[in-house]
């Protein structure tokens, strides 16, 4: 669970007469994590794709292209098909043409279309001005400008120019200037003006006509493009379905006939490497072995324990030097030459990976990770990769951000209707949404929304109303909800008590995140891990040991020590008033040998903990309560502007209610509620101020809390992944391993039967 699936390295080796064969065996398993040959073995070269494989590819690139033209989606498939050689290549043509051939013409329709809309924009000012085009050129003695323009402007501008005849006719913005000029003369003398000039279109006569007939052309060629859309989409409709299963069957091609890439190869033989799941080797090797036959050899070169860096830790032992069998190699009858060629000698010269006995492999040592997480934390793991995916050799921590973010939010928004909202909002996006990322946001909604239900219910709270805990708990024969966020003056000590309980949660939190660093570092020796780890634990239990000790006698608040502390009945009755002096004085003690420790260690991580890093550490996790605090406090606002609130006096202090059944004014009248004194109004409400206050204050209470839930995600959700990320997994988690890509492909779209 806090660690990968167990992998193990597999060598397959045989004669290049049998390479296809092995090819589509282990392509059919999907379980082969390909390790790549790179050439660094004397004797041996990359291998050459299969014959065939250009074409596949081009193939390939013309399905896709022609379900970009046509829009294909993956809902369009329809039934699983199976797509024969034939059919591919008689049907992908047929497919082509028809689709090339709509394609142009609609690409040629496209760009008429643009034309005749740019010859209508080009029209509409001379539509405005109402002269006819012909007017508008053609002079021997006159220069004539038509543009956009103020035509008060433009005549002012005239007038003080060196034009002495002019005429200006203008209409709704645009001006037309004829001049006893030269053309150039006449630009100048407009340079001054709120003035753009226009090309004079093409044509002779109304523009209105023009107009008319390019508005006309432009329907017929819309129309055009339409009927060649419509053809379009029913080429999609009659071969989309063809067109995915052409896809995926040419995919599986290539990604079959490029296979031997990635392999060592000889004249007459061929060297394959990668990883399984150490569970999944038998399976493997007797499938290979009764698809193929005997001649290839099937071997388990190691098997990678969970070192620190990922490396190779332990490993099986395998027969042959080098760990690959030369009978195998090649035909039953190798020649002489062939002889030269085995894995065995290249493996010995080639001096490339080394594992920890000297087995020289193929590429990396550092194995694929397959997270072994169980269901319900599994969508965690999306928000792990945001930072990295876990090295083969580190902790997962997908288990503690489960076990952990979702209480967090909860903690902090802690209302049962904002938390049904999250989960219903999780639910849709999990089952509706087509990529793993947003459905593994989804199942992550879900958990924060059923924490924040839970805590709702205990802090008696629904969308920032105390109806749960004044009707449900009493209900079932308790005075109240069993805690309270603390916003009211009643109950005003549980803001203290959260803001101690967060500090709790953040040393349970870093505590855990360095004990993992710990046991990490163990890899490395136990003074490492005591220096680089078991050091901030003992300044971490020193420091806050001493802050909640009785020393120096009298000198901490009064909520961590003594009668009135937190955890002594004010509000959390755990009889628990303080450490003794003497505790104190040992916490101080550890967090001395902890410091020194940390100096041998590590310089920068020493002048981090001179710096009470974990007392920064510690506070940081406040953040809790006072996003806790900021969320009740802004639901109760909403509330407050709808509902209004009167205050109530009791022997705890004032208490804020709701008016929901009554104004908070008939309550001020009434002079008591439920025997206690009510004493002002704090506001009346909208709710009780007429229709227009009713329909005004409606918006105010759907807005307020959509508002409230929206930043809950932003700012709970935020803080929450903030405490994951920069407070726990720095203590021990890197990340940087490798995606686990098995050589298979996963059929949706067509069957080989």
């Amino acid at each position: 669970m806090l660690r990968p699936e167990k992998m193990c390295r597999v060598s397959v080796t045989g004669s290049k007469r049998v390479m296809e064969s092995v090819v589509e065996s282990v392509h059919d398993l999907d379980m082969l994590h390909v390790t790549e040959y790179d050439g660094a073995w004397d004797g041996f070269e990359p291998g050459d794709p299969v014959e065939g494989a250009d074409e596949a590819s081009d193939q390939l690139v013309t399905v896709r292209a022609l379900e970009s033209i046509l829009g294909v989606e993956a809902e369009d498939a329809g039934p699983t098909r199976l797509v024969t050689d034939e059919a591919l290549e008689e049907d992908l043509e047929e497919v082509r043409t028809k689709v090339t051939e709509l394609d142009d013409r609609r690409d040629d329709l496209r760009d008429d279309l643009r034309n005749v809309e740019d010859q209508i924009s080009t029209m509409e000012p001379f539509v405005r001005l109402g002269i006819d085009l012909d007017l508008l050129r053609g002079y021997d003695t006159l220069a004539v400008s038509v543009g956009e323009g103020d035509a008060d402007e433009v005549d002012a501008t005239l007038a003080d120019s060196d034009v002495d005849t002019y005429e200006l006719f203008s209409e709704d913005g645009v001006v037309a200037v004829f001049a006893r000029a030269d053309a150039d003369e006449l630009q100048d003398a407009l340079v001054g003006a709120t003035f753009s000039a226009l090309e004079v279109p093409e044509g002779d006569g109304d523009p209105t006509e023009y107009l008319e007939e390019l508005n006309h052309r432009k329907q017929q060629l819309e129309s055009k493009l339409d009927t060649v859309e419509n053809e379009l989409d029913e080429l999609r409709l009659d071969y989309a379905g063809f067109l995915l299963a052409a896809e995926e069957k040419l995919s599986i091609e290539v990604q079959k006939a490029e296979a031997p890439l990635t392999f060592a190869t000889t004249e007459n033989a061929f060297i394959a490497e990668g990883w399984i799941p150490d569970e999944e080797y038998e399976l493997f090797e007797q499938q290979v072995s009764a698809d193929v036959g005997e001649a290839i050899d099937i071997e388990k070169l190691e098997v990678a324990a969970y070192d620190s860096d990922g490396h190779v830790h332990s490993q099986e032992e395998v027969e042959g030097e080098g760990g690959h069998d030369e009978a195998a190699a090649e035909d039953e009858t190798p020649s002489a030459d062939d002889t030269d060629d085995q894995p065995e000698k290249a493996v010995a010269d080639g001096g490339h990976a080394t594992t920890g006995s000297g087995l020289v492999t193929m590429g990396d040592s550092s194995p694929p990770v397959i997270q072994d997480n169980p269901g319900a934390a599994r969508p965690f793991e999306a928000l792990v990769e945001v930072v990295n995916r876990p090295k083969y050799g580190e902790f997962d921590p997908t288990v503690f951000f489960f076990l952990t973010f979702p209480a967090f939010y909860g903690f902090m928004i802690g209302d049962l209707g904002y938390g049904i909202v999250y989960t219903l909002l999780g639910y849709g996006l999990y089952s509706r949404a087509s990529g793993d990322v947003m459905k593994s946001l989804g199942g992550v909604a879900m958990w924060a929304g059923g924490f924040t239900m839970l805590f709702g219910i205990l802090y008696g709270e629904i969308f920032g109303l105390h109806t749960i805990s004044n009707v449900v708990w009493p209900a079932l024969g308790f005075e109240g909800a069993p805690f309270h966020k603390g916003l009211q003056p009643a109950y005003g000590d549980y803001a203290l008590g959260w803001l101690i309980i967060s500090v709790l949660a953040g040393m349970a939190h870093l505590a855990i995140g360095w004990t993992l660093g710990f046991v990490k570092n163990l890899q490395h020796g136990l003074w490492d891990a005591i220096t680089e780890s078991g050091s901030w634990l003992l300044m971490l239990f020193g420091f806050w040991g001493w802050v909640f000790s009785d020393f120096p006698a009298g000198s901490k608040p009064y909520f961590l020590i003594g009668s009135e502390a937190v955890f002594n009945g004010n509000p959390f009755h755990l009889g628990f008033a303080g450490f003794p002096a003497e505790v104190g004085i040992a916490g101080l003690v550890m967090f001395a040998i902890g410091l020194a420790l940390i100096a041998t260690a590590d310089f920068a991580e020493f002048v981090e903990a001179v710096f009470l890093q974990v007392f920064v550490n510690g506070l940081s996790y406040t953040r809790l309560a006072a996003v806790l605090l900021a969320k009740a406090g802004m639901a109760f606002v909403v509330n407050l502007l709808f509902f209004g609130v009167y205050i109530v006096e009791t022997s705890s202090g004032p208490e804020w209610h709701f008016g929901i059944n009554h104004s908070p004014a008939y309550m001020l009248e009434q002079g008591t509620y439920h025997g206690h004194e009510v004493t002002s109004v704090m506001f009346p409400g909208l709710m009780h101020s007429g229709i227009a206050g009713v329909v005004g204050g409606l918006l105010v209470l759907v807005l307020g809390h959509a508002l409230v839930l929206i930043l809950g995600v932003t700012s709970a959700g935020l803080q929450a992944v903030r405490l994951e990320y920069v407070e726990f997994f720095g203590k021990f988690f890197e990340g940087g391993g490798k995606r686990y890509s098995p050589f298979g492909y996963e059929r949706t779209y067509t069957t080989d039967d």
